[in-house]
């Protein structure tokens, strides 16, 4: 276990079937997965989850990932959010995911291994920024719990 990798993730997808395969994948590391089934529903169950990170899919009814991720942005109790990509990642896709803030990009079908290095990167990375610039030194000595 990765110290500090525990946290609260909102998996966003129209496929049951994805949603359960991030789900898992997260909880066998140690953090807790709420789901929702699109972007709409993502934003009506966010400020109550308040989770750690989003990972988005592109295409969903309703609200689709980038409609959802530059709402997430426009929202000040949002903004900060760390928000993942999962989705094909065609150029396009990248493109216009970095247009509206998107911090990382996973490419379906995505490697389970790489889906928890960059979730617990991106959940911990926030907390090590408070320390403030020109305090990169690894966590040698580090107090935390």
């Amino acid at each position: 276990m990765v110290p500090g990798a525990s946290g609260r993730v909102l998996v966003v997808d129209d496929n049951k079937v994805i949603r359960q395969l991030i789900r898992v994948n997260l909880e066998l590391e140690g953090i807790e997965v709420v789901t929702a089934a699109d972007g709409a529903e993502c934003l009506e169950v966010v400020h109550e989850v308040r989770p750690d990170l989003v990972t988005l899919d592109v295409v969903m009814p309703r609200l689709d990932g980038f409609r959802t991720a530059a709402r997430l942005r426009a929202d000040a109790r949002t903004g900060h959010l760390p928000l993942v990509m999962v989705s094909a990642c065609t150029r396009y896709e990248i493109e216009s995911g970095l247009d509206v803030g998107v911090d990382a990009f996973l490419a379906k079908p995505f490697d389970p291994g790489e889906l928890v290095r960059t979730v617990q990167r991106l959940i911990v990375g926030p907390l090590e920024r408070v320390r403030g610039p020109g305090d990169a030194e690894p966590a040698a000595g580090h107090a935390g719990g």
